[in-house]
């Protein structure tokens, strides 16, 4: 018996959740994934855009593309990450639309929540995105993030198109960018101890390392959003996120990563350096009545598979 195999058109396929998708559905027999990088199209320029999904014919996709950054990144480029990610999302959602893309699922995160929210309320859900500014550190990405979620809802309305948006928290893991400068949190300080420790010099953390996170691992989201692709049919964001319970504190990452290291004695938080948003805690709750369970991968098995992964990949990773 044939089977009719659908295209699904990954953007962002070179980064951190692209490569984790890579890595779990090479033996997958309903779909073919196309998986896009920045050096095949520039998802900035509509004709370009178009051009490609017009060559590829997509019957969903998977919209993991944008312009990011850490917290200093964000502070200091608010102008251009809304520009830039404002252009790309705009493109890739018209070009769906266009195309009568089956499905599109589009990625959040869970940092362009409200900043301004009280702890009573805390943890906050899907429901909660647009009740409030988001955090001044990020204003710019944050916005941008919103308003894709307010044209897939228009897209949804006008023309009851199948466009959902999926928000995870803190992605980290393998094949992530270790910037010193641009990396978010988990890479950053695990090139930071790494060169600490090399140089024998103290492992210096930006910050109180009092805020708090919560984290999932980048195999994590691609199994779940393969998930959302194949089984989640509400017409509504979801939070792929594990529970409120798993957060920890920038300290806590910092020390394990430290301790995966060996090198625990030699942390110092500069405390001259902005802590950004305190606590953005999400809510699981709509996705584990949805999947019912789901087995995350624990934060210190996760952080030493992505050091390892890290030194082994030294010469050749984003760094």
């Amino acid at each position: 018996m044939l089977i009719d195999i659908m295209n699904v058109l990954v953007t962002g396929g070179s980064g951190l959740v692209g490569n984790a998708l890579q890595n779990i559905s090479n033996n997958h027999k309903l779909y073919k994934f196309i998986f896009l990088s920045s050096s095949d199209c520039d998802l900035e320029n509509y004709e370009e855009t178009m051009a490609l999904f017009k060559r590829i014919k997509p019957e969903f996709v998977i919209h993991l593309a944008a312009n990011v950054g850490g917290l200093y990144k964000n502070l200091i480029s608010q102008s251009s990450m809304l520009e830039k990610n404002l252009l790309i999302n705009s493109n890739v959602l018209k070009c769906a639309h266009e195309l009568k893309v089956r499905k599109c699922i589009s990625c959040l995160s869970t940092c362009i929540f409200p900043d301004k929210i009280s702890y009573s309320s805390y943890p906050i859900d899907e429901t909660s995105l647009h009740d409030g500014p988001p955090h001044e550190s990020n204003y710019g990405y944050a916005y941008a993030k919103r308003i894709l979620d307010v044209q897939s809802k228009a897209y949804r309305d006008q023309y009851n198109d199948n466009f959902i948006c999926v928000i995870p928290t803190n992605i980290y893991g393998k094949n992530d960018n270790f910037n010193l400068e641009n990396a978010h949190v988990i890479p950053a300080l695990i090139h930071q101890c790494y060169l600490a420790k090399k140089n024998k010099k103290p492992f210096i953390v930006k910050g109180s390392g009092r805020p708090l996170r919560q984290f999932i691992y980048s195999i994590d989201l691609a199994k779940l959003i393969l998930w959302t692709l194949e089984e989640y049919n509400g017409n509504a964001n979801i939070a792929l996120s594990v529970g409120p319970e798993e957060e920890k504190t920038i300290e806590n990452i910092a020390r394990i990563i430290a301790k995966c290291f060996d090198y625990e004695f030699e942390l110092i938080f500069d405390t001259s350096f902005s802590d950004g948003q305190y606590k953005k805690t999400c809510s699981n709750k709509k996705l584990m009545e949805n999947i019912e369970t789901f087995d995350f991968t624990s934060i210190n098995i996760g952080i030493k598979e992505t050091i390892n992964w890290f030194i082994e990949n030294y010469k050749i990773c984003r760094k």
